[in-house]
């Protein structure tokens, strides 16, 4: 069982930067594909980022050149720096872990196994 917990979540104006954190209780983040999602009222949960086993990172088109995605295995923590903030990033992110044995990074949510309980990212103009 992998157990997700993000923090780092808040209220910033536009153009502003956060960075959502997400510790990973299980053995290492490095053995699992981890992924940052996000949902914002009456919207399905759009995929964000995404990072592999070797470290190589897939963003959605809408936060490409402004949001970047890393993981520090040493405190086995996944990390979504934040840039550019728009009103449009408001939502609730969610980090997410595929099951260890699964390699292929993906944006699509229905593949990804366990979940964090959510922080919540406002944005104003």
């Amino acid at each position: 069982q992998v157990h997700l917990v993000e923090s780092g979540g808040g209220s910033v104006q536009t153009g502003g930067s956060l960075r959502l954190s997400c510790v990973v209780t299980e053995k290492s983040s490095s053995g699992h594909v981890m992924g940052w999602f996000r949902q914002s009222p009456g919207k399905e949960r759009e995929g964000v980022a995404s990072l592999d086993k070797a470290g190589n990172p897939a963003y959605g088109d809408s936060v490409k050149g402004r949001f970047t995605i890393s993981r520090d295995n040493a405190k086995n923590t996944l990390y979504l720096q934040m840039n550019s903030l728009e009103p449009e990033d408001t939502a609730i992110y969610y980090c997410a872990a595929r099951v260890a044995w699964r390699v292929d990074a993906t944006l699509d949510s229905n593949r990804y196994d366990f979940w964090g309980q959510g922080t919540q990212v406002t944005v104003s103009s």
